[in-house]
């Protein structure tokens, strides 16, 4: 019997604190993969967020990864190839950065994977394993179930897909490159028998936009809440989704009513010409001055708002930041996710930066272990890289205090009137806590002994 090693490799620069792993979920491309590998071979998934590698036997070892541990997977893959084992990467960076990925390991999939993993791991069999394999855009209706039996049992959260595809096309984001600007709906029904199975309590649905801009997307998503409110299951979930979720008081009530306690909602900045610039249509089209009103919308229906926020935009200076700092603590957002721009391969954003030479590391590929979007990696054009630390650090402490914190679980216990939903936005507040306040420091111990 062969075996198939899946890594999910750890930036070694990232710092896991252990009440995070409560707020952690499931790789699911792993899973995906277990899934399309034929029964007759053995499966094994190794996580390093529960534990660091250890060498172990295998026939076939692959990797899925980002840019910010894409150096990681290159270090173990090295492993195996001195050991003429077969390595191969999945994943964005791999898709975006092909020639860099193929200098490490023995084969790469681009794309998603479901069209050519059986071909793939037929081709291995044979003895003719390729240098590269191209997956396409598929329906989702030939996306089997994750094989969730694997996962690590550490984990606190269960994850979930449900769509792929954004028709957005911000500066920033390579989703739409990555899994293209078309919606692609999973069944309700496959999505519904996952849900079900799924053994954790609390559950992410970890699509981009799990609302979409359409009536056709709220609808299959109320059909899919009425679902779960049918069956009696009492889990607790959270999922992403556009500022226009807002603006459907009946979808807002059935998501609360199927167990959804947040809902994380990319709104960058309070700023109407930043959102113009990087292409931030939606949030562009509600306007600044309706935003307390969407967030009011959601704590009607009892569940808490986490806002995500973007430090070091273009026309971004120190009064800007000051500003933006300001806004979010005096908004009614719950949970605080306040990160830094960062340029990733095949953005729009990294292009334009590589081309006006901006970009501060460009030691690839061991600077991409700094993309983590905790830490500045390209010049902003109205402050020094110094001043931009300073200040952001500044901010953070301002956001992330234990006073600013316990005053935020008080209020998102008035305005949602629903405790649990205060708990699940606190539990996000604190892990931002630990990641730009005391991880920050402990990065740093990393970089200076890297």
């Amino acid at each position: 019997m062969a075996k198939l090693l899946l890594i999910n490799p750890l930036n070694k620069r990232s710092i896991v604190v252990k009440d995070e792993l409560l707020s952690v979920y499931p790789p699911i491309s792993l899973g995906v993969l277990a899934a399309l590998t034929p029964p007759s071979w053995e499966i094994e998934i190794l996580d390093e967020i529960f534990e660091p590698f250890e060498y172990r036997e295998a026939d076939l070892v692959a990797f899925t990864a980002l840019t910010a541990n894409v150096n990681r997977a290159y270090e173990i893959a090295a492993i195996y190839s001195n050991k003429n084992i077969p390595t191969v990467l999945g994943g964005i960076h791999a898709s975006m950065m092909q020639e860099e990925a193929l200098k490490y390991v023995d084969t790469i999939v681009t794309g998603e994977a479901e069209s050519i993993w059986k071909t793939l791991i037929r081709d291995f069999e044979h003895g003719r394993l390729k240098k590269e394999y191209n997956g396409e855009l598929l329906e989702m209706k030939h996306s089997p179930m994750p094989r969730i039996d694997l996962y690590n049992s550490g984990y606190g959260m269960g994850s979930i897909q449900t769509t792929r595809g954004c028709p957005m096309t911000c500066e920033f984001c390579s989703v739409h490159i990555f899994n293209g600007r078309k919606y692609r709906f999973r069944p309700l029904d496959d999505v519904f028998e996952e849900f079900i199975k799924i053994p954790q309590e609390r559950v992410a649905f970890v699509d981009d936009n799990l609302t979409g801009y359409s009536r056709q997307s709220a609808e299959r998503i109320k059909t899919m809440c009425r679902m779960i409110i049918d069956s009696g299951i009492r889990k607790q979930w959270f999922c992403s989704a556009s500022m226009n979720v807002g603006e459907d008081p009946e979808l807002l009530q059935l998501m609360s009513d199927a167990g959804c306690q947040m809902i994380f909602l990319g709104i960058e900045s309070e700023v109407i010409d930043q959102l113009a610039s990087m292409n931030k249509s939606v949030n562009y089209k509600i306007g600044v001055e309706n935003f307390n009103k969407i967030y009011d919308n959601i704590h009607k229906a009892g569940m808490a708002v986490l806002g995500a926020f973007i430090f070091g935009l273009e026309s971004d200076t120190i009064e800007t930041i000051q500003h933006r700092t300001e806004y979010i603590l005096h908004s009614d957002v719950d949970a605080m996710q306040v990160t830094v721009l960062t340029p990733l391969p095949g953005t729009v954003l990294y292009d334009r930066l590589k081309a006006e030479n901006r970009l501060l590391y460009t030691n690839y590929p061991n600077d991409w272990e700094r993309c983590t979007t905790t830490q500045l990696t390209y010049r902003p054009l109205h402050m020094t890289p110094t001043e931009f630390d300073e200040i952001a650090t500044e901010s953070w402490k301002k956001l992330y205090n234990s006073k600013t914190l316990t005053r935020r679980l008080i209020k998102t216990t008035r305005l949602t009137q629903n405790t649990e939903a205060a708990k699940w936005a606190y539990s996000a507040n604190v892990q931002y806590h630990n990641i730009f306040l005391e991880g920050k420091a402990k990065r740093q111990q990393v970089s200076d002994w890297l």
